[in-house]
């Protein structure tokens, strides 16, 4: 299990450690599409008021709308053609298309999550990260537990004047044990993408505490609203982060809303509202009034990505997406040192 599950651990974790620092390697890369000069300064009603102006010039040809977020402080917009061209978000003046750095970091999320493989890969990334989490991290501490429960200093140390066969077995102790909680949840935090239903309905048990159900969780509108008129509008305690635009006279628009536009420490709070071409709007989800099991699940990416701590989590993180690689390497060198003694 640790030559093929480790190694596909070893690989998401390598993938995962590198897209920590997504937001502020394309921001350094792209400043004229990614940057704007005094962004503090700008207010949302001119983000609104811009994205309004946009999706009423171009219409019928957009699929996303994305306002300032993270590293972005331009507005993008995703065209049904597949560009995505960039934005001022005050004086609307065109900036650009993605580039070739942007595009790496978007194909190496793609890796990360399915390993490249249309439709099976996620199952493959999510399936041996649960395999990765149960069996041989359990094991591994079982195995470390039986070895220093007498003596558990001994089971934290790297001695460096050791032989290389027994410095190898010493660092593949250490490091599993050391990182066995940052990885342990950042595996269980990662296969949620692969396997939300089973995770949100288990999740539910958590339900019970509070008297929130699925039906009380979509507030219609009481009148019937203009899409530019709930554009326009801005929330109280949210801030406008991305509309998806309908594909067909069938379709919905839906306008998804963040707590905070730069990334900061603390929960995910968000809300999500949907609108009908005949303006009739619900708010599919509200960070304030969900359940405790949506609360929870909304929480899943900061803890993956470690943001949830601010840049010491995401140090953590950064880290930790190594140490599968390193156990991976020290775990063959340990299988064939017994193997060739047999």
């Amino acid at each position: 299990m640790g030559l093929t599950c480790g190694l596909i651990a070893s690989f998401s974790g390598l993938t995962g450690s590198l897209y920590v620092w997504q937001p502020e390697i394309t921001a350094l890369l792209n400043p004229k599409l990614l940057k704007v000069e005094n962004f503090e300064a700008i207010n949302e009603r001119s983000f609104l008021k811009t994205a309004a102006s946009l999706s009423e010039i171009h219409k019928d040809s957009i699929t996303q709308l994305l306002l300032p977020y993270r590293e972005q402080q331009t507005i993008s917009i995703l065209f049904k053609n597949g560009k995505t061209l960039y934005y001022h978000p005050v004086t609307q003046n065109f900036l650009g298309e993605k580039t070739s750095s942007i595009l790496f970091f978007e194909d190496l999320l793609s890796l990360h999550r399915t390993l490249g493989i249309p439709n099976i890969g996620k199952y493959i990334i999510g399936g041996s990260t649960l395999l990765f989490l149960f069996f041989l991290l359990t094991s591994g501490a079982y195995i470390w537990w039986k070895i220093y429960a007498k003596n558990l200093l001994k089971g934290f140390k790297i001695k460096w004047n050791y032989k290389i066969s027994k410095l190898n077995f010493t660092i593949h102790k250490a490091l599993g044990i050391y990182f066995l909680i940052p990885l342990a949840i950042i595996a269980f935090s990662g296969a949620y993408f692969t396997y939300i239903p089973y995770y949100k309905s288990a999740l539910k048990v958590f339900d019970g505490f509070t008297k929130t159900t699925p039906d009380t969780q979509k507030n219609h509108f009481k009148n019937t609203i203009d899409f530019n008129d709930l554009l326009r509008n801005s929330t109280e305690h949210y801030a406008l982060r991305a509309i998806y635009f309908p594909k067909d006279s069938s379709d919905k628009y839906r306008f998804r809303y963040i707590k905070d536009r730069p990334i900061k420490a603390g929960l995910r709070k968000t809300k999500e509202v949907e609108l009908t071409l005949t303006g009739n709007a619900t708010i599919l989800s509200d960070f304030s009034i969900d359940s405790n099991s949506n609360r929870i699940a909304a929480q899943f990416y900061p803890i993956h990505i470690g943001e949830i701590m601010g840049v010491f989590g995401r140090f953590l993180v950064f880290v930790s997406g190594f140490i599968p690689f390193v156990l991976f390497i020290t775990g063959c060198r340990i299988y064939f040192i017994k193997k060739n003694k047999k």
